[in-house]
């Protein structure tokens, strides 16, 4: 394992008065390996470059080292200088160390948060644990063309300008933006200019800044229920007041005309999350009407639409807007890999400013470098490429979960058909709860979502939530299979605890 090298100047506590200066600066290195402040392996500042910061002699710094060599603290490499030994002496196997950077409780100063501090809420992240059916929200990153990735970021950084070092306006690369209004224009029948695209780090990014923009605290916000958690994170922090709307088979319901005082509705018309259904036009239409009745706004998550199986692709809200109330939102995580962290929000001609002005504020403009290597990734045609055979993939493997579903899951759990995305839902047989299920699940490894825990403020149906676009063929079926033998005894068992008839 190569050693870390670790060259910065060491900040280390006053020398007492009366102290031999090599007893000194072999006390003090010895006391920062003790504290974890300079960890094994870390490599030491040259000796001339200590003396020089402590204005001691070169010697004098020799003869410290010499001594923390001789008691096995440090180690010298061959022609590479000083460092932290690996193994210890034994007897610091028994020193009690110092947790670093952590004051004792009772020394613990009372805090005096904002409101928004005291309101945020942490948002789960992703699952690192071992690959396994169903995780949702996960692509098959086994299947990306890194290598592809790779030569092509390569040969952007070998002909990188020192205009591409500098920075980008806030709402993005240009050339990205424009790239990214074409595909919008012809894959989702968006209506937009290049400007209007403000290249972020995902649609998270882009509840935050629309929040910030549009919200005070106190206002109404309508969300999907059940719906994407994020989404209400962001608004709750924003100090809003979430007021969930129920989905049916035709995706949310156009809010009731007593939601006047609503300013903005988040909606994932293309495919709901978490159900999995696709917004009808007639839907579509009633809830860009009740927002130009009402003079509310319309964020429109366009997750996971790049991946769709079935039926006729229906046209964006935005692409169906005539009035300036919809932002549209999507993110390359999905589709590319989820550590990428680029996403675009498209936003009216008039608030172009106005989130060009909050993004400068919040973090000036996204990573330029990605922006380029992304820009050059799709304007190459590999994006589309990539795009449409991960479809086909995931399609094969969506027919696989279906059909060994119907298979083995009859009156357990009724997946629908979804007709896009990574992931679907099943709605659970009688007598089943989704958390109980899940549980019994993760037993014989398998992981499922309760529907449950999308919900907010009202009841939704038991069911699952499902991925199919992570894993291959044969750990789908292993998956249904397991499910369903973790399903069939609470079929069985009676409610309330009660003795079986």
């Amino acid at each position: 394992m190569p050693k870390r090298a670790a060259t910065l100047p060491l900040a280390l506590p006053p020398r007492e008065f009366g102290v031999a200066a090599s007893q000194w600066l072999s006390s003090a290195i010895r006391s920062e390996i003790l504290e974890g402040r300079l960890r094994p392996g870390g490599r030491l500042p040259a000796t001339r470059d200590l003396a020089r910061q402590y204005a001691l002699s070169r010697g004098t710094v020799v003869s410290a080292f010499d001594r923390l060599r001789a008691e096995g603290y440090v180690e010298a490499g061959v022609g590479s200088g000083t460092y932290v030994s690996r193994v210890l002496p034994d007897d610091l196997l028994h020193v009690s160390r110092r947790p670093l950077a952590r004051a004792p409780v009772a020394g613990t100063p009372r805090r005096r948060l904002s409101r928004f501090g005291r309101r945020i809420r942490p948002f789960p992240g992703y699952s690192f644990g071992a690959l396994r059916a169903f995780r949702t929200d996960q692509p098959a990153l086994d299947l990306f063309p890194a290598d592809l990735w790779a030569k092509v970021a390569s040969r952007r950084l070998r002909r990188v300008t020192t205009r591409l070092l500098y920075g980008s306006p806030p709402l993005g690369y240009p050339p990205l933006q424009e790239a990214v209004a074409a595909y919008l224009g012809a894959s989702r029948g968006v209506r937009c200019r290049p400007d209007q695209i403000a290249i972020i780090s995902g649609v998270q990014e882009a509840l935050d800044l629309t929040a910030r923009l549009l919200l005070e605290p106190g206002d109404r916000v309508c969300i999907e229920s059940p719906g994407y958690v994020g989404a209400v994170l962001a608004f709750e922090a924003a100090g809003a007041r979430v007021t969930p709307v129920p989905v049916d088979g035709e995706g949310m319901t156009a809010p009731p005309p007593r939601f006047r005082s609503v300013r903005l509705a988040y909606v994932t018309p293309g495919h709901q999350f978490p159900l999995g259904v696709c917004m009808s036009l007639r839907r579509r239409l009633a809830v860009l009407e009740w927002a130009r009745a009402t003079g509310a706004m319309v964020f429109e998550d366009d997750y996971d639409s790049e991946y769709r199986y079935a039926g006729r692709p229906l046209p964006s809200l935005q692409g169906l807007d005539r009035h300036g109330l919809v932002l549209f939102a999507g993110s390359f995580s999905k589709v590319l890999f989820p550590a990428i962290r680029l996403g675009y929000l498209l936003v009216p001609p008039d608030l172009v400013d106005r989130f060009a002005a909050v993004k400068s504020v919040a973090s000036r403009h996204a990573p330029l470098l990605d922006q380029a290597v992304l820009c050059d990734f799709i304007t190459e045609g590999h994006f589309g490429r990539h795009v449409r055979r991960m479809r086909e993939i995931y399609a094969e493997r969506r027919a696989v979960l279906l059909d060994a579903a119907r298979e083995q899951l009859g009156g357990l759990l009724e997946i629908v058909g979804v007709e896009a995305g990574l992931q679907t839902a099943g709605r659970l047989g009688e007598g089943l709860d989704g958390a109980t299920a899940a549980k019994a699940a993760a037993a014989r490894d398998v992981e499922v979502t309760p529907l449950s825990r999308y919900a907010f403020g009202r009841q939704v149906p038991e069911g699952l939530q499902l991925g199919f676009a992570a894993v291959d063929a044969a750990e789908i079926r292993r998956g249904v299979r397991d499910l369903a033998a973790a399903l069939e005894p609470l079929r069985a068992r009676p409610a309330h605890g009660g003795v079986p008839a």
